[in-house]
């Protein structure tokens, strides 16, 4: 039995042999399905066929080991697909040391080399028959020198496709004068290089631009500002770096969290698209998007396509035109754009049979010839129509005057009335024949006909119905008016109606800002104070997030329920508009604005006395939200952007209860994932119950930046290199904070414009709290972040770390004060149960030990026995 158990364990450990191999060399080739899998399991590299490909196309390609689904993110032989992965096999070439792929193609039925890494013999050593080629953990396929371990000839970094992950990088090789760039898939199943590159400035500057067809750039990143690129987010775990020296220039990600999975891809739309692996859903979770519009990317639906953002699929054809493939528009591939339905029919001498079709409200190509000689526009439609190169003309009564545009019209968008820019007219040209069939010179002749048989009768009927349809508007605003009357009496605020607000906004055109759920307008409304009427300045947001997916019942009881949440830290809410399709909420206006432009704006400094005051303030209205309010909300995006303040500087919380109600039990999960990466908890990542807990953490994360007075994400290296010249390493700055905090060094935390006026003691008790908001600990405790896993809390503190608090000469303690009030509402959404935690204070003359009783009352024990 032993013996045959030995043989069954030999024969298994055989086959996983086979099926994945650890190293590629010349004796030791990839051969048919074989995979190379990566040291800890992380990529694997084989032969796939992309999904939904039915016509036997094979590809070299890496991809997540561990992850369902095959997401690719590098592709060998991009241009020249295998025909059959039997005879296939990846090897290192014997005669030259180059790892090749060698295999059947349509054009072959004999195995040749479809790709290699085409390394010149110069650049390989006498032992090339013995490279190895193997695949590492970040994902970067190498090819070894066979004679030196340490040395690698080629690596699949230098030559990506159309996914970066984090460890690659993107920039030019200065010395071979190659770009290393990502380029598209030219549709969902075809992954040869499309029309869009990512790519760094051939000018030489730190620049990256998205270009079409490697000759218009469409988004630019902004320039490397030595810490961040204007325009490009950091990812989670990992932080977004640029070098340069003599050999090189390029942008690459260094992995600070290697338990966080990233990837950034250039859609073969053209869009950039940031995703993170979300475990507890399986899937990737979209996080950033370049540009953000579809229509933003240039030449998005090819010649003479039109692209509209409003529509399912974004581009479309104009009436005449039809797609030049309608397979690969079918694979969301739109680059070959539309051609005429029948052909034009101009000749050289001018005359021509030719019309124009006119196209409403459009965006202009930008590829145009002003003429000047056209006063009108039928000056300028024929002097287009003369000329056969001509395809269309536009025409303004103002400076711009005619317009033509000769040969492919790219970049057509369809604008609307409420678009951000205005369109125009452009006339389009089609043949006579094209014309016909839009038109009909049989309809006109028989429209002519049943305009005088029906005419007058017509008339009649319509001047009916336009009786019946005023008498009937004129009834429905009586019972609108009467049920928004009646709406009023149970409801604590007041009602409007879109003409409303969109009179007091101005057509909403003072636009002061947006977030995740729409944007704020600044108006002017009447309101009563007692018997008069006043005009007051108030904030109109537009949820543009919520549509007509919420019903108009339950966004109302939801309203009239954060109508009744009014406290001196938190931002008032007048009224709403339940419009279907247009909600909206009405806020009083802050004039002051946010707190990052009061605390990261240029000259801004303000007096720790305010800063202190702030904090105390967020304190109070987050512990309101919590604990004060029948049912607890959880705002899920504390930060400074979403912290007012008023004319004296009082902190209001903004954007409260645009999350979800939940118990308070806090045991339902919140699944959509809301809020700011720098401020969030990590409870969003790992798919825990998102509690009041992870705005403990967005407190914690604002409080270090008010006491910094800058962004926790700017990191410590500028810190040190304020105070002793430079720092190479880059550590994010709550974790040098905690460090000097735990060293005594409390100080040092302190923003430097504070030039060192501060309350020693408000500071410490501060930075202790912010440390405990971000603090990580399984349990109850306030979740760290990864970074802090290593700092352990001492067991009992010290009366220097609580001086304040209490005073400990008497048998009973003096009621909190605003800042004892930050510690004892952060200590409550720390522990389940209040009453029953016990805090060890050790002190120099005794010891006590005091219970946190549920009034915010110090007493001692031997009170409490007595």
């Amino acid at each position: 039995m032993s013996v045959m158990f030995i043989a069954t364990c030999v024969a298994l450990a055989l086959c996983f042999a086979v099926g994945a191999a650890a190293k590629v060399s010349a004796r030791r080739p990839l051969r048919g399905n074989d995979t190379l899998v990566s040291a800890q399991g992380r990529f694997e590299l084989g032969l796939f066929s992309p999904a939904g490909s039915s016509d036997g196309r094979f590809y070299l390609g890496i991809w997540y080991k561990n992850i369902p689904g095959q997401t690719v993110v590098w592709v060998g032989n991009r241009a020249t697909p295998l025909s059959g992965v039997a005879s296939a096999e990846l090897r290192v070439s014997a005669a030259d040391g180059n790892l090749e792929l060698v295999g059947p193609t349509n054009a072959s039925a004999l195995p040749v080399v479809v790709w290699s890494s085409n390394l010149s013999s110069s650049s390989l050593s006498s032992s090339r028959g013995s490279n190895t080629v193997e695949i590492r953990d970040d994902g970067n396929l190498v090819l070894v020198d066979g004679g030196n371990s340490s040395t690698v000839l080629w690596q699949s970094f230098d030559h990506p496709t159309d996914t970066h992950v984090p460890g690659a990088w993107i920039g030019e090789n200065k010395l071979t004068g190659e770009y290393q760039t990502l380029t598209s898939w030219r549709n969902a199943q075809d992954p040869a290089p499309g029309m869009f590159t990512d790519m760094i400035d051939p000018n030489g500057t730190s620049e990256f631009f998205y270009m079409w067809n490697r000759s218009r750039a469409y988004w630019r990143s902004g320039v490397w500002t030595w810490k961040v690129f204007e325009r490009l987010p950091d990812a989670t775990g990992s932080i977004t770096s640029y070098e340069e020296t003599s050999a090189y220039r390029r942008l690459t990600n260094v992995i600070t969290d290697n338990t966080t999975i990233t990837r950034l891809v250039l859609d073969l739309t053209g869009q950039a698209k940031l995703y993170i692996w979300v475990p507890a859903r399986q899937s990737w979770q979209l996080f950033w998007t370049a540009p953000t519009m579809q229509c933003q990317v240039y030449a998005l639906c090819g010649a003479f396509g039109i692209c509209d953002q409003r529509s399912q699929l974004p581009c479309r054809c104009p009436p005449g035109f039809a797609p030049v493939s309608e397979g690969d528009w079918t694979l969301s591939d739109w680059s070959g754009g539309c051609r005429r339905s029948s052909q034009l029919t101009c000749a050289h001498n001018g005359s021509t049979a030719d019309g124009f079709l006119a196209l409403p409200n459009v965006k202009l190509p930008d590829e145009s010839v002003s003429v000047a000689v056209a006063q009108s526009k039928a000056e300028c439609e024929s002097t287009c129509q003369k000329n056969c190169s001509c395809q269309a003309y536009a025409f303004s009564a103002g400076d711009v005057g005619c317009t033509v545009w000769y040969g492919e019209i790219r970049n057509l968008e369809q604008l609307y009335v409420d678009s951000d820019v205005s369109g125009s007219d452009l006339h389009l040209r089609l043949s006579e024949a094209g014309l016909q069939v839009l038109h009909g010179s049989d309809r006109k002749k028989r429209g002519r006909k049943l305009w005088l048989v029906f005419g007058i009768p017509l008339v009649g009927v319509v001047a009916l119905g336009a009786s019946v349809i005023l008498a009937w508007r004129i009834l429905l605003a009586r019972r609108r008016r009467l049920a928004r009357m009646e709406n009023e009496k149970g409801s604590s605020l007041a009602v409007y109606s879109y003409g409303d607000l969109r009179a007091a906004t101005k057509n909403f055109s003072e636009r002061l800002g947006g977030g995740s759920f729409g944007s704020v307008y600044r108006g002017v409304l009447k309101r009563h104070k007692g018997d008069n009427i006043i005009q007051v300045q108030v904030a109109v947001k537009k949820l543009e997030s919520l549509g007509g997916r919420q019903g108009d019942k339950q966004f109302r009881a939801e309203v009239n329920t954060l109508g009744l949440i009014q406290h001196v830290n938190l931002v008032r809410l007048f009224g709403f508009c339940p419009s279907h399709d247009e909600k909206m909420l009405v806020y009083e206006y802050m004039a002051r604005g946010s707190l990052d432009r009061y605390l990261f704006g240029s000259g801004a400094s303000r007096s720790w006395r305010e800063r202190y005051n702030i904090m105390v303030g967020v304190a109070r209205g987050l512990a309101y939200l919590h604990h004060g309010c029948q049912e607890c909300i959880i705002h899920c995006d504390i930060k400074p952007e979403n912290i007012l303040l008023d004319e004296d500087m009082s902190p209001r919380i903004a954007d409260f209860g645009m999350a979800k109600l939940v118990g308070r039990d806090f045991s339902r999960a919140l699944t959509t994932m809301r809020g700011t990466i720098g401020y969030l908890a990590p409870e969003w990542i790992s798919g825990q119950p998102i509690s009041a807990k992870a705005d403990v953490y967005s407190f914690g994360m604002v409080l270090f930046e008010l006491i910094s007075g800058r962004r926790n994400s700017e990191g410590y290296s500028a810190v040190e290199a304020a105070g002793s010249g430079s720092s190479d390493s880059w550590t994010f700055f709550p974790v040098w904070a905690l460090g000097k905090v735990m060293e005594g060094e409390v100080g040092a935390v302190a923003d430097p414009r504070l030039r060192g006026n501060v309350s020693p003691e408000e500071l410490e008790r501060a930075c202790w709290v912010a440390c405990w908001c971000i603090r990580t600990k399984r349990g109850n405790g306030r979740p760290w972040r990864r970074s802090f896993r290593r700092w352990r809390a001492p067991s009992r503190f010290t009366r220097r770390q609580f001086r304040g608090l209490c005073s400990t000469s008497s048998r009973s303690c003096n009621p909190p004060g605003a800042a004892t009030q930050i510690f004892l509402y952060i200590v409550q959404v720390m522990r389940k149960h209040v009453c029953r935690l016990k805090l060890p204070i050790q002190t120099r003359r005794s010891s006590h030990r005091y219970v946190l009783l549920s009034k915010h009352v110090w007493k001692s024990s031997d009170d409490i026995r007595k």
